[in-house]
């Protein structure tokens, strides 16, 4: 079946893969930490975007919450602690060609959205089959999660946690020895 629907997850799955290599790469080359930890957010929300269209919706909103949310104010918050954003050159984009290319991408994402609302792809809209989808009509969309997580991968979750709280342990060390110094 080749019609709007696939054509629609073709075309997105694609533009948001595209835009999160793209901000991968600027990522990588950004001088500046903050402006760095900024495009990160870009790359966390696509493939928050992509898991959505791979109809796994919990991992998703889990990326936007937990990693693009909570991890990223804590690098942040590391960053801004050991000072090492100056203030010139925080900002990305600078010129004039840089916002304009923004806001036509706003525009264009703002225009999707306006064309499946009232569209009439609008009644027609259903997501694809999940590759977990007789699990998920029995126990829902949780349980197929949850379960390995605190089942079999416990031991990995809760050191993860540890390492991420000696992390900002030591940020906040290496931070006072240089308030010390001064």
């Amino acid at each position: 079946m080749q019609g709007p629907i696939p054509l629609f997850y073709t075309f997105h799955f694609y533009l948001f893969g595209l835009i999160a290599i793209v901000s991968a790469v600027v990522f990588v080359t950004r001088k500046s930490p903050v402006a760095a930890a900024m495009w990160l957010v870009v790359v966390m929300f696509c493939l928050a975007a992509l898991y959505v269209m791979l109809d796994a919706q919990f991992i998703g909103v889990i990326q936007v919450l937990v990693y693009a949310g909570a991890i990223m104010v804590v690098f942040l918050f590391v960053i801004m602690l050991l000072n090492l954003g100056q203030p010139a050159r925080i900002a990305d984009a600078k010129g004039l060609g840089w916002k304009l290319a923004a806001g036509a991408v706003g525009l264009g994402l703002v225009a999707e959205l306006f064309t499946l609302i009232h569209g009439a792809a609008a009644e027609s809209f259903s997501l694809p089959a999940g590759y977990a989808a007789a699990q998920v009509a029995t126990q829902g969309v949780i349980a197929p999660i949850a379960g390995p997580l605190f089942h079999e991968y416990l031991l990995a979750f809760e050191l993860t946690s540890v390492v991420l709280l000696a992390a900002i342990v030591g940020a906040v060390v290496l931070g006072m020895r240089r308030t010390d110094a001064r």
